[in-house]
């Protein structure tokens, strides 16, 4: 039973390092928290037509629990603030902790946006994100889950290291449409490649994302969403989205990740100043099936 259950985990940790190395982490809400990945959001929320008034101010908190469980599984904690503060500019900053196995990492930014009126109905934000990672490893930690520890690997202590980002949103009164590469710079990791767990470096992502709300009469909207993840050397990343909004109030929805796993969320209008958000995930076929409780997540936004 005990070699069964380090099997089982060490093909967990294989698929967790493989993940971990190819993207950073997922979110079912992510169109609710785009700064996190996307300067370019930055306060652009604070009127429809993307008016940077300085009012509207927004505070949002997100925990994700992957593979539920599982010891040692991926959990992420993200805090993120977004407000305009008028003359066309927006300010946002963002926190992101990202555990998963051995491996713990920290990023902190500052965004900031512009718009540029594009007609009356449609701006065009340009945002810039500029912050710091740090990258910790306890390799020593590889001989929980059953394999053996490369000498050559020592504890990796990364410090925090600069990181600098860019993006793009195109909005309209019902849809959005945006691109990003929201940190340039790169720093050392751990990778899995052919069973061999070694260091590398972090990759560049490139996130495309659009949304669209289709009004159906009787205050029921229809919102699907699409987001697109592209990592050098790594698949395709593509999640879907699709949502029903009655009366603004509550939210049901349907997600999909490709060849992945498939997930249910539910957002609350509790207050005006409050909405209230879970999401469940569970993975196609993989070794966690077996032994997780599905991916948790929980989104939580106060409006100011």
């Amino acid at each position: 039973m005990r070699l069964l259950k380090n099997i089982i985990c060490s093909s967990v940790l294989m698929v967790g390092l493989t993940t971990v190395a190819q993207q950073d982490p997922n979110r079912t809400f992510y169109r609710y928290n785009m700064n996190l990945v996307n300067p370019a959001f930055a306060g652009s929320h604070t009127e429809p037509e993307g008016t940077l008034s300085g009012n509207g101010a927004e505070l949002g908190i997100n925990f994700r629990s992957q593979w539920a469980g599982v010891e040692g599984a991926p959990e992420t904690q993200t805090a993120f603030f977004s407000t305009g503060l008028g003359n066309n500019i927006g300010l946002g900053v963002s926190v992101i902790n990202d555990r998963t196995f051995i491996e713990q990492q920290t990023a902190i930014a500052v965004d900031v946006s512009y718009r540029l009126k594009v007609n009356d109905r449609t701006n065009l934000f340009f945002g810039i994100k500029a912050g710091a990672n740090s990258y910790n490893a306890n390799t020593a930690g590889l001989t929980n889950f059953g394999l053996s520890q490369d000498p050559s690997l020592l504890n990796i202590e990364g410090g925090f290291k600069p990181a600098i980002g860019a993006g793009l949103q195109l909005k309209g009164e019902r849809y959005f449409l945006a691109f990003s590469v929201p940190n340039i710079t790169t720093t050392e990791r751990l990778e899995q490649n052919d069973g061999q767990i070694k260091l590398g470096d972090s990759r560049t992502h490139m996130y495309l994302a659009g949304g669209y709300d289709i009004g159906l009469g009787g205050n029921i909207t229809f919102k699907p969403s699409a987001m697109a993840r592209y990592v050098k050397a790594a698949p395709l990343s593509l999640d879907f989205t699709v949502a029903l909004s009655f009366n603004q109030k509550i939210e049901l929805g349907a997600s999909y990740r490709l060849n992945e796993g498939i997930g249910g969320l539910l957002l609350f209008n509790a207050a005006d100043w409050i909405d209230l958000g879970y999401a469940y995930e569970t993975p196609f076929d993989s070794p966690v099936q077996a032994v997780s409780n599905g991916t948790h997540e929980v989104f939580i936004k106060f409006k100011m």
